[in-house]
């Protein structure tokens, strides 16, 4: 008769050398998803406070087939001082209207309406981007 060898009790004898390799991993995972986030944050916020001069084109109309007004809202911060810059384009994607305006109020939130001249009737209006006079394009 041959004695048939059982194997040793489970979880008897401590933890085994894949149980701690699998706790390191999930240790190093969530320091290095910490750190990332963190990156992601900071270059949001930083990008964000950063602009001293942001603009959105809230409507458009197509007034006759030479004029164009322009909703615009800027947000800059107080003592910025800047201008921003649109373009009109007719149907097929051609350039009608190019034409940058300025702000240099003493506010933080200017609402204009901004009239484009155009050499053709326009079917759409876009914001190329805002430049401060600090020189930050955005």
């Amino acid at each position: 008769m041959t004695a048939v060898r059982e194997a040793l009790p489970e979880n008897r004898y401590g933890r085994s050398a894949d149980q701690r390799a699998d706790r390191k991993l999930k240790i190093i995972g969530a320091v290095l998803g910490a750190v990332v986030l963190g990156v992601i944050g900071w270059i949001g916020y930083s990008y964000v406070s950063g602009q001293g001069l942001s603009a959105e084109v809230i409507k458009f109309k197509v007034v006759s087939d030479e004029k164009v007004e322009v909703h615009l809202e800027v947000r800059k911060d107080r003592d910025a001082k800047g201008y921003c810059t649109l373009r009109s384009q007719r149907k097929d994607g051609t350039d009608v209207a190019r034409k940058d305006f300025r702000f240099d109020e003493d506010t933080d939130r200017i609402d204009r309406v901004l009239s484009l001249r155009t050499t053709s009737r326009a079917t759409s209006v876009e914001l190329l981007g805002c430049t401060d006079d600090g020189g930050a394009s955005r």
